[in-house]
C-alpha cells in the first residue's frame, strides 16, 4: 500500500474541543494537515486546542456550531470553506450520549440524538460533498453496534443510522468523496468516571485492556491516507466486536 501524504491538507474536525476530536485533530496536525476546530459549547477546551495547534505551526479556525439549531449546522460547511479557503477532510465526531433504557427513553431524547448523531453529521456529509472536487470523510461510530447499548437506546439508535449512512454515503459519493468509519471500544470513561471503570470492562475483552484516544486518532489516520479504502469500518475495541451480546441488558 502506498500511502498518501496529508501535508497542506486542510480538515474540519467537529466536536474538536475535547475527547476524541480532540485527539483525532492533534494526530492530523502531526501529519500537517490544518484544522477547523467545530465547537459548541466547549469554548475553553477549542482554544486549548488552538493553543496547542499553534505550536505544531499548524493553521486554524474556530467555527461554532450548534447542531440543534439548522440555521448553524447548514452554513458550517460553508463557514469552514470561507474561513480556510479550502476543505480537504471532514471528520464528523461530535455527538451526545445521554442515558436512557427501553423503557423510559422517549420522543424528544430519540429525535435529539437521531438529528445530532444522525442528521447532522450526514447533512455535513452531503453538502462537503457539494463544496470539494476530491475529500475524504469518516464518522465515528461505535463498537456497540455489534449487539446493543441497554443503557443508551436513543444514543445507540443514533449510531446505527450513522453506520448505514457511512455505507449509503460511501457509494453516493464515489469516485470524488471516500467516506469511512471507526467505532472506538473501550478507550474513554464516561463522564464523572475514571480510569478504573475501563480496567474492570477491559477484563472482558480478547486484548484484556482498553486503548486510548490516541489508537483511534491512528485509524483515522490510517483511512485518510488510503486512497482506495471507502464504505470500510475500522472496529478499534480491543476485539469486542467478536463476542456480540447477550440477548439481554448487557453488564456495562
Amino acid at each position: 500500500m502506498i500511502e498518501k501524504s496529508l501535508r497542506g491538507s486542510t480538515a474540519l474536525v467537529t466536536g474538536a474541543g475535547k475527547r476524541l476530536g480532540r485527539a483525532v485533530a492533534l494526530a492530523l496536525a502531526d501529519e500537517g494537515v490544518n484544522i477547523v476546530i467545530h465547537y459548541r459549547s466547549s469554548e475553553d477546551g477549542a482554544k486549548g486546542l488552538g493553543e496547542e495547534l499553534k505550536k505544531k505551526g499548524i493553521r486554524y479556525w474556530f467555527i461554532k456550531a450548534d447542531f440543534e439549531k439548522k440555521e448553524e449546522y447548514e452554513s458550517l460547511i460553508a463557514r469552514a470553506v470561507r474561513d480556510s479557503g479550502n476543505l480537504n477532510i471532514l471528520i464528523n465526531s461530535a455527538s451526545i450520549f445521554f442515558k436512557n433504557t427501553l423503557k423510559d427513553v422517549d420522543f424528544d431524547s430519540f429525535t435529539r440524538h437521531m438529528q445530532v448523531n444522525a442528521w447532522v453529521p450526514f447533512a455535513l456529509s452531503r453538502e462537503f460533498s457539494r463544496h470539494v472536487a476530491c475529500g475524504k470523510i469518516v464518522n465515528i461510530l461505535d463498537a456497540r453496534l455489534v449487539g446493543y447499548d441497554w443503557a443508551h437506546v436513543a444514543y445507540i439508535l443514533s449510531k446505527h443510522a450513522l453506520s448505514v449512512l457511512t455505507r449509503m454515503t460511501a457509494l453516493e459519493f464515489a469516485p470524488s468523496v471516500t467516506v469511512n468509519g471507526v467505532s472506538p471500544g473501550l478507550i474513554l470513561p464516561p463522564p464523572g468516571q475514571d480510569e478504573s471503570y475501563l480496567d474492570k470492562l477491559a477484563e472482558n475483552l480478547p486484548l484484556k485492556r482498553h486503548g486510548g484516544p490516541e489508537d483511534i486518532a491512528a485509524a483515522v489516520v490510517y483511512l485518510l491516507k488510503n486512497d482506495f479504502l471507502t464504505g470500510t469500518v475500522i472496529n478499534v475495541d480491543g476485539g469486542r466486536h467478536l463476542m456480540g451480546y447477550k440477548n439481554g441488558p448487557h453488564t456495562d
